[in-house]
């Protein structure tokens, strides 16, 4: 298959999830376990997983290790999902590997899910790489998530839980707490970066029964931060004066976390100089996580997408724009399984207008019905169904009232926004 050939052939494929470690684990046994003899870091957690995922490649990488970095979704295209060294696979490399995965699973009686598809062209890619280390990101879940066929992780993060995919996961904390857990190893330490106390004691009991290590973050370390549109600086314990390029306030907390692992990784034989941590944060480059799009006008780009982190998104619209604007307009899409009720609960308190478009993605909220919410709290909201129409609409009334436009509610939104703003 050449380049094109492949992204139909994965499309083909479908996005339902079917959970279960079955299919990969017989794709990777006729690959020959490429994933076997590799290190990963295997991180887990309903938010601040991606951003987690980021800083720790990009400090190992900063130590002079060659990393392998895995993610999803990806937001432009799909080689973001695997890079090594800080650059994302090349089409002729994604066809060459999806080519021979495809000859091997086309054996296979039950067919492979997209997200089987790409973990093992992802293992084979970090194979032939020779990764020294690999940083791993949980698709949903864990427990039954494709990348958990790892068997001795250097290390098992969970950044923390709350309520999301409670279709596929369960709905509780506690359920999805059980869930993420999933990912301890016996023996292999764990690394729980989250706040919430009925979810900890889920992970904590668990990383008791199997006899793993089980440490925690101390945010309380995490003192004199300063947030900006142009990033933000912060002391943590030893480290004084850390810089991040990362807007949002939830950054420097989703940084407090790396630096509490770092010396876990340590401990597991990793050199990991305090230059290379300064130098591996401030090189961070994590695409639509509160990310400044344009200075004039302002425009900001968050794919958060459940309550959690839409409250998150909240308060630093507030801190960062409140001073001088009183409410923003708002550009947003959700998926239909979201809980999208609580969202425009939150975004109702900053929003001066909401204009909402179907997002260009089969489990899409179709636009007036996610702007009816939005109106029966009070909120003047415009739903397109035309993606660009919505788009330009949005920017257009932006820049004449001379207020920001910050676009949130999900991830698929953001290569048309970019296309369609000539970003």
């Amino acid at each position: 298959m050449n380049y094109t050939q492949t992204l139909e052939y994965i499309e083909s494929l479908g996005i339902s999830s079917r959970p279960g470690l079955e299919r990969i684990s017989r794709i990777l046994g006729l690959m020959g376990n490429p994933q076997e003899g590799m290190n990963f870091i295997h991180v887990a957690g309903t938010n601040g997983k991606g951003s987690f995922c980021a800083m720790t490649e990009s400090i190992l990488r900063a130590a002079g290790y060659k990393t392998g970095l895995y993610i999803s979704p990806h937001i432009m295209r799909l080689n973001e999902r695997m890079s090594v060294k800080g650059s994302e696979i090349s089409d002729d490399e994604l066809a060459d590997i999806a080519t021979f995965v495809r000859q091997l699973s086309d054996r296979l009686e039950d067919r492979l899910t997209e997200f089987e598809f790409k973990t093992a062209a992802a293992f084979e890619y970090f194979r032939r790489c020779g990764c020294d280390v690999v940083v791993l990101e949980v698709g949903m879940g864990g427990r039954l998530d494709a990348t958990n066929v790892i068997t001795s992780p250097v290390l098992s993060v969970i950044t923390g839980v709350s309520l999301d995919h409670m279709s596929y996961i369960g709905d509780t904390i506690e359920k999805i707490a059980h869930e993420k857990a999933g990912i301890i190893k016996p023996g292999y330490p764990v690394f729980w970066g989250g706040k919430n106390k009925a979810a900890a004691r889920v992970i904590a009991a668990q990383a008791a029964e199997l006899g793993s290590p089980y440490h925690t973050a101390d945010y309380s370390k995490l003192d004199n931060v300063r947030c900006t549109l142009t990033g933000a600086d912060f002391d943590f314990g030893e480290y004084k004066n850390l810089h991040i390029n990362l807007l949002g306030l939830y950054q420097p907390i989703n940084a407090a976390g790396v630096l509490e692992a770092i010396p876990v990784l340590r401990g597991r034989g990793f050199v990991i100089p305090v230059e290379a941590v300064r130098r591996g944060l401030a090189s961070t480059v994590w695409p639509a996580r509160f990310e400044l799009l344009s200075a004039d006008p302002v425009i900001i780009y968050d794919g958060s997408h459940n309550p959690e982190a839409i409250e998150a998104a909240t308060r630093s619209i507030r801190a960062l724009l409140g001073g001088k604007y009183e409410r923003v307009n708002i550009l947003t899409g959700v998926m239909r399984d979201k809980d999208y009720a609580t969202m425009a609960g939150l975004l109702s308190g900053i929003a001066r207008k909401v204009f909402v478009v179907t997002a260009n993605y089969r489990r899409a909220l179709p636009a007036d019905e996610y702007a009816e919410v939005f109106r029966r709290r009070g909120v003047q909201a415009y739903p397109y169904d035309v993606l660009d129409a919505g788009i330009r609409a949005a920017y257009e009334d932006s820049e004449a009232a001379g207020v920001p436009l910050v676009i949130l509610g999900s991830f698929y939104l953001y290569a048309d926004v970019k296309e369609a703003l000539g970003l």
